[in-house]
């Protein structure tokens, strides 16, 4: 199906040669899902990148959110002199950027210069490697995420100076679902709508939600890896997007405690052809399924300690995990219940398992990768998953419960036989050190949080 915004090859020509653009940015995802590459010339992209692809620094998969080199990779160190790599564009993510002027963009996997091999760290050759496990078995992946996000009045820069503190909401009432309130933003929203449309994302629809300016857009489920570039691409648009109009946005999992969280609802199905492997004749709770379905549920929910730090990757990520916020909090599984960290809905051919627990912040690749590295195994091994639920999940304590911080978490990855087999020790090693930093970082900087407890009264 031909989709509004993408382009081939020779369209970007002809668009090149009539001047409508005249930037191609070539990029890649950290290990944050921030977006990182170069700007090109048009007629120098196509004269040279298009057959050579480029080259970036590998520093960039060892750095901090601040782009310092961290010390104690294996990957890229300054004894081995931090070299490059080779982006490597991939043609079928072309399209226009259309909330900028005159461009196109590409996302690239990583490869090895001397090797070709693809970088076996990079997120994106994470997902990739999942994916052909996948097809190996003789499946295809579908998958949707529903992003949430905060707007806020202050531009980036302000709320900076700000220290991003008492920033002014677009909102000022819980706007879930209002249509009154919607419309006060929809000036962003709409514009979103209409830019990711424009530039290869196609979008169902955006919503209010239940936080103080928050809202959620939609877009619509393709293969796993092409949901990956669609939701990498629909930061990036939102951010700039906030950024041209003076505004902010922020995927934060929990950017106020008073505040609902921002989730990545996961939507995840496998098929052979055009059928949903899913559907089947098994009754499993209220729900006609197949074996499929049923281990790969049950995989999937008993490796969620194993691969963690893939759904919720930050310091920040779990001040989101509090009992009656819409965020879940334990490890079970029921039929359309928002209380569940497993929630199955659909019917038939719209038969899909809704993973609750990633946060906004998750980079897609490593969250969707960890679904199906963990779904496959149930399918191999058999994981029955727990009984149905019915209930207040959050009001049942016997239940066992996601990790508290990132520390517990990063502990239980790195000691995972699972994530060692299903990803390779090189890519355990390498995130384990990541996500230590991460909160080695943490644990020296001095918070509002204290200033505000101890300075006078300590």
């Amino acid at each position: 199906m031909k989709i509004k915004g993408k382009l081939s090859i020779e369209q970007l020509k002809k668009k090149v040669s009539k001047g409508k653009i005249e930037t191609v940015i070539v990029a890649f995802t950290d290990h944050y899902g921030r977006m990182v590459g170069k700007r090109f010339d048009p007629n120098f992209f196509l004269k040279s990148a298009v057959e050579s692809g480029t080259h970036g620094c590998d520093y960039l998969l060892t750095t901090d959110m601040e782009m310092d080199p961290v010390p104690g990779f294996k990957f890229a160190n300054w004894e081995l002199g931090y070299g490059d790599f080779h982006l490597v564009p991939d043609f079928t993510t072309l399209r226009i950027a259309s909330w900028q002027e005159k461009t196109a963009i590409v996302l690239c996997d990583l490869m090895d210069e001397k090797t070709h091999k693809y970088i076996s760290i990079a997120p994106r050759s994470i997902l990739k490697k999942q994916v052909a496990k996948t097809n190996e078995e003789g499946f295809d992946a579908f998958a949707a995420s529903e992003l949430e996000y905060y707007i806020f009045e202050d531009s980036f820069k302000k709320a900076n100076k700000k220290q991003f503190l008492n920033l002014e909401p677009v909102g000022w009432y819980i706007e879930d679902y209002h249509i009154l309130q919607g419309t006060r933003t929809e000036y962003f929203n709409a514009a979103a709508r209409k830019h990711l449309t424009k530039s290869g994302v196609p979008v169902e629809n955006s919503k209010g939600e239940w936080g103080l300016g928050q809202h959620e857009l939609n877009v619509a489920y393709t293969d796993i890896l092409g949901m990956g570039d669609r939701h990498i691409i629909y930061k990036q648009c939102l951010k700039e997007l906030a950024d041209s109009l003076g505004m902010s946005v922020t995927f934060m999992a929990k950017y106020d405690k008073d505040q609902a969280g921002s989730s990545c609802h996961i939507h995840l199905s496998l098929w052979k052809g055009k059928k949903n492997a899913f559907v089947g004749k098994k009754q499993i709770g209220p729900v006609l399924g197949s074996n499929v379905f049923y281990y790969f549920l049950g995989g999937w929910i008993a490796h969620v300690n194993d691969v963690m730090p893939f759904y919720a990757p930050t310091i920040n990520s779990y001040k989101r995990y509090v009992d009656g916020s819409w965020a879940p909090t334990r490890l079970a599984w029921s039929y359309d219940n928002r209380t569940a960290g497993f929630r199955v809905v659909g019917s038939g051919q719209s038969l899909r398992i809704e993973c609750r627990i990633p946060g906004a912040d998750c980079n897609p690749y490593l969250a969707f990768a960890a679904s199906i590295a963990s779904g496959l195994d149930g399918v191999k091994n058999k994981i029955k998953p727990p009984a149905i639920f019915e209930g207040d999940i959050y009001a049942a304590s016997h239940l066992p419960r996601v990790p508290y911080t990132l520390e517990d978490a990063v502990q239980k990855f790195e000691n995972s036989k699972f994530a060692k087999e299903a990803f390779g020790k090189e890519v355990v090693e390498h995130y384990s050190h990541f996500y230590k930093n991460e909160i080695a970082s943490y644990n020296l900087a001095v918070t509002d949080w204290e200033r505000k407890r101890y300075f006078e009264r300590i």
